[in-house]
Protein backbone atom coordinates (compact mmCIF):
# COMPACT_ATOMS: atom_id res chain seq x y z
CA UNK A 1 0.00 0.00 0.00
CA UNK A 2 1.25 3.40 1.25
CA UNK A 3 4.70 2.29 2.02
CA UNK A 4 6.09 1.39 -0.35
CA UNK A 5 4.30 -0.12 1.78
CA UNK A 6 7.81 -1.70 2.14
CA UNK A 7 8.01 -1.75 -1.63
CA UNK A 8 7.21 1.07 -3.92
CA UNK A 9 6.94 0.48 -7.78
CA UNK A 10 5.27 3.35 -9.70
CA UNK A 11 3.95 2.22 -13.11
CA UNK A 12 3.76 5.08 -15.22
CA UNK A 13 2.37 5.24 -18.91
CA UNK A 14 4.33 7.48 -21.20
CA UNK A 15 3.26 8.54 -24.65
CA UNK A 16 6.84 8.22 -26.13
CA UNK A 17 8.15 5.01 -28.30
CA UNK A 18 6.37 2.50 -29.26
CA UNK A 19 7.09 -0.47 -26.67
CA UNK A 20 5.91 -1.96 -23.82
CA UNK A 21 8.49 -2.82 -21.54
CA UNK A 22 10.94 -0.54 -19.49
CA UNK A 23 14.42 -1.91 -18.72
CA UNK A 24 14.86 -4.82 -16.83
CA UNK A 25 16.58 -3.37 -13.27
CA UNK A 26 15.17 -3.94 -9.39
CA UNK A 27 16.62 -2.62 -6.17
CA UNK A 28 18.15 -4.80 -3.71
CA UNK A 29 17.45 -4.27 -0.59
CA UNK A 30 15.23 -2.11 2.23
CA UNK A 31 13.29 0.36 0.38
CA UNK A 32 12.82 2.45 3.83
CA UNK A 33 16.12 3.62 5.41
CA UNK A 34 16.07 5.52 8.51
CA UNK A 35 18.01 7.08 10.73
CA UNK A 36 18.61 9.16 14.05
CA UNK A 37 20.87 11.75 13.98
CA UNK A 38 21.74 15.37 15.39
CA UNK A 39 22.18 18.81 14.03
CA UNK A 40 25.64 19.12 12.20
CA UNK A 41 25.83 15.72 12.18
CA UNK A 42 26.61 14.23 8.58
CA UNK A 43 25.87 9.67 7.68
CA UNK A 44 25.84 8.01 4.80
CA UNK A 45 23.65 5.51 2.82
CA UNK A 46 23.82 3.04 -0.25
CA UNK A 47 21.23 2.33 -2.47
CA UNK A 48 22.06 -1.50 -4.70
CA UNK A 49 20.76 -1.46 -8.32
CA UNK A 50 20.64 -5.04 -9.58
CA UNK A 51 20.49 -5.72 -13.73
CA UNK A 52 17.92 -8.76 -13.74
CA UNK A 53 19.06 -9.10 -17.75
CA UNK A 54 21.62 -10.65 -19.88
CA UNK A 55 22.52 -7.74 -21.29
CA UNK A 56 24.04 -4.03 -20.53
CA UNK A 57 21.07 -1.95 -18.60
CA UNK A 58 20.84 1.72 -17.90
CA UNK A 59 19.23 3.56 -15.15
CA UNK A 60 18.63 7.01 -13.50
CA UNK A 61 18.39 8.22 -9.86
CA UNK A 62 16.98 11.20 -9.38
CA UNK A 63 14.92 13.19 -6.47
CA UNK A 64 11.56 13.58 -5.09
CA UNK A 65 9.55 14.14 -2.12
CA UNK A 66 6.70 11.70 -0.48
CA UNK A 67 3.46 12.39 0.94
CA UNK A 68 0.53 9.94 0.69
CA UNK A 69 -3.21 10.10 2.27
CA UNK A 70 -5.81 7.39 3.43
CA UNK A 71 -7.81 7.75 0.13
CA UNK A 72 -4.83 6.17 -1.79
CA UNK A 73 -3.39 9.13 -3.35
CA UNK A 74 0.63 9.62 -3.46
CA UNK A 75 2.40 13.32 -3.69
CA UNK A 76 5.49 12.76 -5.45
CA UNK A 77 5.93 16.81 -5.58
CA UNK A 78 9.48 18.06 -6.68
CA UNK A 79 12.03 18.32 -3.58
CA UNK A 80 11.90 20.80 -0.81
CA UNK A 81 7.54 20.64 -1.89
CA UNK A 82 7.05 20.32 1.91
CA UNK A 83 8.43 21.86 5.22
CA UNK A 84 9.28 18.04 5.85
CA UNK A 85 11.60 17.39 3.19
CA UNK A 86 15.07 16.65 3.54
CA UNK A 87 16.01 16.42 0.02
CA UNK A 88 18.18 19.60 -0.02
CA UNK A 89 20.40 17.83 2.95
CA UNK A 90 20.66 14.52 0.76
CA UNK A 91 23.57 14.09 -2.02
CA UNK A 92 24.25 11.34 -4.35
CA UNK A 93 26.38 9.91 -7.01
CA UNK A 94 26.05 8.68 -9.86
CA UNK A 95 22.80 9.77 -11.44
CA UNK A 96 22.87 7.79 -14.50
CA UNK A 97 24.45 3.93 -14.43
CA UNK A 98 25.15 1.26 -16.88
CA UNK A 99 24.35 -1.72 -14.77
CA UNK A 100 26.75 -4.80 -16.71
CA UNK A 101 24.73 -8.32 -17.27
CA UNK A 102 23.85 -9.74 -14.03
CA UNK A 103 25.76 -7.55 -12.56
CA UNK A 104 25.10 -4.91 -9.39
CA UNK A 105 26.21 -1.24 -9.05
CA UNK A 106 25.85 1.13 -5.92
CA UNK A 107 24.50 4.47 -5.88
CA UNK A 108 26.13 6.05 -3.01
CA UNK A 109 24.19 9.04 -0.68
CA UNK A 110 25.31 11.66 1.94
CA UNK A 111 23.30 12.78 4.24
CA UNK A 112 24.54 16.20 5.45
CA UNK A 113 22.06 17.44 8.62
CA UNK A 114 22.41 21.34 9.06
CA UNK A 115 23.55 22.90 12.09
CA UNK A 116 22.22 26.33 13.86
CA UNK A 117 18.39 25.92 12.44
CA UNK A 118 15.58 24.28 15.10
CA UNK A 119 14.64 20.50 13.71
CA UNK A 120 12.28 18.99 15.62
CA UNK A 121 11.07 15.13 14.66
CA UNK A 122 11.61 13.03 11.52
CA UNK A 123 12.76 14.88 8.37
CA UNK A 124 12.36 13.05 4.46
CA UNK A 125 12.67 12.46 1.10
CA UNK A 126 12.88 9.86 -1.41
CA UNK A 127 15.26 8.35 -4.13
CA UNK A 128 13.96 7.50 -7.46
CA UNK A 129 15.55 4.68 -9.35
CA UNK A 130 13.59 4.23 -12.98
CA UNK A 131 15.42 1.98 -15.61
CA UNK A 132 16.14 3.87 -19.23
CA UNK A 133 14.75 1.56 -22.14
CA UNK A 134 16.80 0.86 -24.81
CA UNK A 135 14.07 2.92 -26.96
CA UNK A 136 14.79 6.08 -25.08
CA UNK A 137 16.50 9.06 -26.00
CA UNK A 138 18.03 8.82 -22.42
CA UNK A 139 19.97 5.40 -23.11
CA UNK A 140 23.40 4.74 -23.80
CA UNK A 141 23.06 2.18 -25.64
CA UNK A 142 24.32 2.15 -29.86
CA UNK A 143 21.46 3.06 -32.08
CA UNK A 144 19.35 4.61 -29.47
CA UNK A 145 16.64 6.72 -31.13
CA UNK A 146 17.37 10.36 -30.06
CA UNK A 147 14.11 11.72 -30.89
CA UNK A 148 10.73 11.14 -29.28
CA UNK A 149 7.90 9.31 -31.23
CA UNK A 150 4.20 8.56 -30.73
CA UNK A 151 3.77 5.69 -28.52
CA UNK A 152 2.79 3.94 -25.08
CA UNK A 153 5.65 2.78 -22.75
CA UNK A 154 5.54 1.01 -19.41
CA UNK A 155 7.82 2.12 -17.25
CA UNK A 156 8.74 1.10 -13.61
CA UNK A 157 10.51 2.88 -10.88
CA UNK A 158 11.68 2.17 -7.51
CA UNK A 159 11.23 4.78 -4.65
CA UNK A 160 13.40 4.68 -1.38
CA UNK A 161 12.61 6.77 1.35
CA UNK A 162 15.88 8.42 3.16
CA UNK A 163 14.02 9.41 6.35
CA UNK A 164 15.88 11.33 9.58
CA UNK A 165 14.95 11.76 12.76
CA UNK A 166 16.64 14.43 14.85
CA UNK A 167 17.81 12.29 18.05
CA UNK A 168 15.59 13.01 21.66
CA UNK A 169 13.19 15.36 19.58
CA UNK A 170 9.51 15.70 18.46
CA UNK A 171 6.33 14.28 19.57
CA UNK A 172 4.44 12.05 18.66
CA UNK A 173 0.34 12.09 18.59
CA UNK A 174 -2.73 10.80 16.89
CA UNK A 175 -5.81 12.11 14.99
CA UNK A 176 -8.85 9.55 14.46
CA UNK A 177 -10.10 10.78 11.00
CA UNK A 178 -13.01 8.53 10.27
CA UNK A 179 -14.20 4.69 11.47
CA UNK A 180 -17.15 3.05 9.81
CA UNK A 181 -17.83 -0.58 9.17
CA UNK A 182 -17.78 -2.12 5.29
CA UNK A 183 -18.11 -4.90 3.13
CA UNK A 184 -14.29 -4.91 1.41
CA UNK A 185 -16.23 -7.85 -0.37
CA UNK A 186 -19.35 -10.59 -0.42
CA UNK A 187 -19.75 -11.99 2.20
CA UNK A 188 -16.49 -10.09 3.86
CA UNK A 189 -17.13 -7.22 6.43
CA UNK A 190 -14.74 -5.03 8.20
CA UNK A 191 -13.59 -1.87 10.17
CA UNK A 192 -12.40 0.64 8.77
CA UNK A 193 -10.30 3.28 9.96
CA UNK A 194 -8.83 6.72 8.80
CA UNK A 195 -5.68 7.69 10.79
CA UNK A 196 -3.48 10.88 10.36
CA UNK A 197 -0.37 11.13 12.03
CA UNK A 198 -0.39 15.09 13.35
CA UNK A 199 2.58 14.57 15.85
CA UNK A 200 6.66 15.18 14.36
CA UNK A 201 7.70 12.12 14.50
CA UNK A 202 7.97 9.45 11.93
CA UNK A 203 5.90 6.06 13.24
CA UNK A 204 5.52 2.63 12.34
CA UNK A 205 2.45 1.87 14.57
CA UNK A 206 0.99 -1.17 16.05
CA UNK A 207 -3.29 -1.04 15.13
CA UNK A 208 -5.47 -3.91 16.94
CA UNK A 209 -9.54 -3.51 17.80
CA UNK A 210 -10.04 -5.22 21.02
CA UNK A 211 -14.27 -5.97 20.74
CA UNK A 212 -16.16 -6.20 24.13
CA UNK A 213 -19.60 -7.69 24.52
CA UNK A 214 -22.64 -6.03 26.69
CA UNK A 215 -21.37 -7.24 29.40
CA UNK A 216 -17.83 -5.90 28.68
CA UNK A 217 -16.47 -9.15 28.22
CA UNK A 218 -13.67 -9.06 25.83
CA UNK A 219 -14.16 -10.84 22.93
CA UNK A 220 -11.29 -10.83 21.00
CA UNK A 221 -8.05 -8.57 19.36
CA UNK A 222 -8.49 -8.21 15.98
CA UNK A 223 -4.93 -6.71 14.24
CA UNK A 224 -4.75 -4.19 11.57
CA UNK A 225 -1.12 -3.59 9.54
CA UNK A 226 1.91 -1.98 10.51
CA UNK A 227 2.12 1.12 7.87
CA UNK A 228 5.01 3.92 8.28
CA UNK A 229 3.10 6.91 8.90
CA UNK A 230 5.53 10.59 8.26
CA UNK A 231 3.74 13.82 10.16
CA UNK A 232 1.47 14.97 7.99
CA UNK A 233 0.38 11.93 6.30
CA UNK A 234 -2.65 9.46 6.98
CA UNK A 235 -3.38 5.84 6.35
CA UNK A 236 -6.89 3.61 6.43
CA UNK A 237 -6.74 0.68 8.41
CA UNK A 238 -9.16 -2.00 7.18
CA UNK A 239 -9.72 -4.38 9.64
CA UNK A 240 -11.35 -7.70 9.08
CA UNK A 241 -14.25 -8.63 11.48
CA UNK A 242 -15.66 -11.25 9.28
CA UNK A 243 -15.66 -13.87 11.66
CA UNK A 244 -16.85 -12.29 14.49
CA UNK A 245 -20.81 -13.23 15.63
CA UNK A 246 -23.76 -10.67 15.28
CA UNK A 247 -24.26 -8.44 17.97
CA UNK A 248 -23.47 -5.31 19.10
CA UNK A 249 -20.03 -4.09 20.57
CA UNK A 250 -17.88 -1.66 21.59
CA UNK A 251 -14.84 -1.43 19.73
CA UNK A 252 -11.29 -0.18 21.27
CA UNK A 253 -9.18 1.04 18.36
CA UNK A 254 -5.35 1.08 19.82
CA UNK A 255 -2.71 2.74 17.54
CA UNK A 256 0.72 1.70 20.14
CA UNK A 257 3.48 3.97 18.27
CA UNK A 258 5.81 2.48 20.67
CA UNK A 259 6.84 3.25 24.85
CA UNK A 260 4.11 5.09 26.32
CA UNK A 261 2.94 6.40 23.23
CA UNK A 262 -0.29 5.01 23.27
CA UNK A 263 -3.64 6.45 21.46
CA UNK A 264 -7.29 5.00 21.84
CA UNK A 265 -10.61 5.75 20.51
CA UNK A 266 -13.78 3.67 21.10
CA UNK A 267 -17.10 3.19 19.38
CA UNK A 268 -19.53 1.25 19.41
CA UNK A 269 -20.64 -1.63 16.18
CA UNK A 270 -23.66 -3.60 15.33
CA UNK A 271 -22.69 -6.26 13.27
Amino acid sequence: MHTFLSVLRVLLLLLIVPVVAGAQVSVIGELSQDRDAKPGDTYEGSVTIRNDTDEPQDAKVYQTDYLFRFDGTNDYGTPVSHPRSNAQWVSFSPAFLTIPPQATMTVNYTVNVPAGVNLSGTYWSMLMVEGVPKSSPESSAPGAKKKDEMGIMQMIRYGIQVATTIAQTGTKKINFIDAKLVVPEKGKRALQIDIENTGEIGIRPEVYVELFDQQGVSRGKYPGTRYRMYPGTSVRQTINLSEVKAGTYKALVVVDAGGEDIFGAEYTLQL
